[in-house]
């Protein structure tokens, strides 16, 4: 049997990173250069799939005109990923500013809303690609804790400007669907992706 080919996720995201590495895989990140447009439309599937997308290309560009080190010496998987946050028809990225964070939080306080990652693996042989969807309803948010959570700083880079793995996690009433999506990668649906590109989750161990 072949080896698997090697992973590459490209992205900056620390929180992808640990997710993962929960999975107990080995993978080199390598960080797109692709810029992350702000969110348009109404249509959070179409938008993080898009996003996604660009950044898995521009690093599988990058190791294919061996820029990229030790994973351009071999067959690769590159793994995109970009989550956005959908509120009453609206599409919400990383906050611009603590005024933009505050905004955000202003209308998530007391709502549904859907988090949705789209996942997009370029391999040799072509795209593989899915989005998952998350329903998360939020607690009422005065504007002491709106305030008090935003000078934390840790809405800063986060989709929806709060991170329900951190200090945001007492803002978080119900969760319907995958959590890791909310978080910012669904490993179930990644692994999935993985399994039809080729990649062998559970390979045999070696025979002595």
């Amino acid at each position: 049997m072949g080896s698997n080919p090697g992973l590459v996720l490209a992205s900056a995201s620390p929180r992808r990173v640990e997710l993962l590495r929960q999975l107990g895989l080995p993978f080199e990140q390598i960080v797109s250069p692709a810029e992350e447009p702000p969110p348009q439309g109404s249509d959070p599937e179409s938008w993080a799939l898009l996003s996604a997308r660009a950044k898995a290309t521009a690093v599988a560009d990058l190791i294919n005109s061996n820029s990229a080190v030790s994973a351009a010496t071999t067959s690769h998987l590159v793994i995109g990923a970009d989550t956005v946050v959908c509120c009453a028809g609206q599409l919400l990225g990383k906050p611009e500013s603590d005024a933009d964070a505050a905004r955000m939080l202003r209308l998530l306080s007391g709502r549904w809303h859907t988090v949705c990652t789209g996942i997009v693996v370029v391999a040799s042989d072509g795209e593989y690609s899915a989005a998952e969807v998350t329903r998360v309803q939020m607690v009422r948010l005065s504007a002491a804790t709106i305030a008090g959570y935003v000078a934390s700083g840790e809405p800063s880079g986060k989709a929806g400007s709060y991170a329900i793995q951190g200090l945001a996690a007492r803002f978080v009433e119900r969760v319907d669907g995958c959590y890791y999506n909310v978080v910012g990668l669904p490993l179930v649906r990644l692994c999935c992706l993985l399994e039809s590109a080729g990649y062998d989750l559970d390979p045999p161990q070696d025979m002595e």
